[in-house]
């Protein structure tokens, strides 16, 4: 049985991937989740799991290296799935202390337990170590032309306390594999789309407003590029790297499907409109006249594009959920869980929600 510590297990991306992992490998591997269970990380998202045999919760902050220290001690780790990250560039602008604490302290943090736990004698590791980073599109700043895209050996160009922070924790990975020959791989995805995605971010807010009426908010004239990648390809591929992927290498992972945020959402209301029952009140007042354009982000990047070509060709990984699948299959999760929706958007959400959109 193989033992996975995942870190930041009950945020969007890492409950997603506990729960591809448990569906697809059962009670042949062991997953301790490891989360800090800050306003992003939600024990609803692993309810369904709780119970499972191979599911275990504890809840610690990755800066805490006794702590840390104290899992890798008491349990044979074979994997570290790397996860925890404060991840929104709106907060990272309001409050950079709290992104460099986490994303690299943390991560430095992460990477000293795991060495300790795992380096034998003679500086080598037992075969079938490995650490996973995951860490984001954003790092190689913003791309200029319709047919540039982001490739692993681009240079790493941050433009925010978020990505800078996340390069650095890049960087620290990277440096590991180079001076201890610390056996890791570090995976660059593009956003993330799907259950249990926080509201702070666009699809999920746009949906939630949408099916209350509320205002759209869209920053600057809404033509920033993303690159959209459903939350069970990226699952799927983080699995593959784990089990297939050479030592040492970094992936691109990215969902082919790019899209400007004006895009994503009049699609979104045009697929609300289409799913919503005729008779279901909410259908009268989701039109595009909901859309808001508010004040440009600081420094916000114009576009982000990643060619997954190198997973492709060393793995055979690409994705299989195309936007317009995807986005339905988002949002009949949200109408399936709109009591999911009402919880997280309690309390100091709503004021976080007026401060950022005023």
């Amino acid at each position: 049985m193989k033992t996975y510590l995942v870190t930041g297990g009950a945020g969007f991306i890492g409950s997603n991937y506990i729960h591809y992992m448990l569906g697809k490998y059962g009670n042949s591997i062991k997953i301790i989740n490891v989360d800090a269970l800050t306003y992003a990380g939600n024990p609803e998202n692993l309810e369904a799991v709780k119970d499972h045999p191979g599911y275990e919760f504890v809840k610690a902050d990755i800066c805490d290296k006794e702590k840390i220290a104290a899992i890798f001690a008491e349990n044979d780790i074979d994997f570290v799935i790397h996860f925890a990250a404060e991840s929104h560039v709106d907060r990272s602008i309001d409050a950079p202390e709290v992104f460099v604490r986490t994303n690299v302290l943390g991560t430095l943090i992460m990477l000293n337990c795991a060495r300790k736990a795992w380096e034998k004698e003679d500086g080598t590791y037992p075969i079938g170590k490995k650490f996973i980073h995951v860490s984001t599109d954003e790092v190689y700043g913003s791309l200029t032309g319709e047919n540039t895209f982001f490739y692993e050996t681009t240079p790493y160009d941050p433009r925010s306390p978020y990505s800078a922070s996340k390069a650095g924790a890049d960087m620290l990975v990277r440096s590991y594999m180079e001076t201890y020959k610390f056996p890791a791989n570090i995976t660059n995805c593009s956003n993330n789309y799907g259950p249990y995605q926080f509201p702070e971010k666009l699809i999920p807010l746009i949906i939630n407003n949408a099916l209350l009426g509320k205002k759209l908010p869209v920053y600057g004239d809404g033509k920033y590029v993303r690159d959209w990648l459903y939350v069970l390809d990226h699952a799927k591929a983080i699995d593959l790297v784990t089990q297939k992927a050479a030592l040492f290498e970094t992936y691109n992972i990215g969902g082919k499907n790019e899209k400007q945020n004006i895009e994503i959402v009049k699609i979104i209301l045009d697929t609300l409109l289409d799913m919503l029952p005729d008779d279901d009140s909410r259908k009268k007042h989701i039109n595009h006249d909901l859309i808001a354009f508010v004040s440009d982000r600081k420094g916000h990047d114009r576009r982000y594009a990643i060619a997954p070509d190198k997973i492709k060709a060393d793995l055979g990984w690409e994705p299989e959920t195309m936007f317009a699948e995807g986005i339905r299959l988002t949002i009949a999760w949200y109408f399936e869980n709109s009591a999911w929706m009402e919880n997280v958007t309690s309390g100091d959400y709503q004021a976080y929600y007026e401060k950022m959109y005023k």
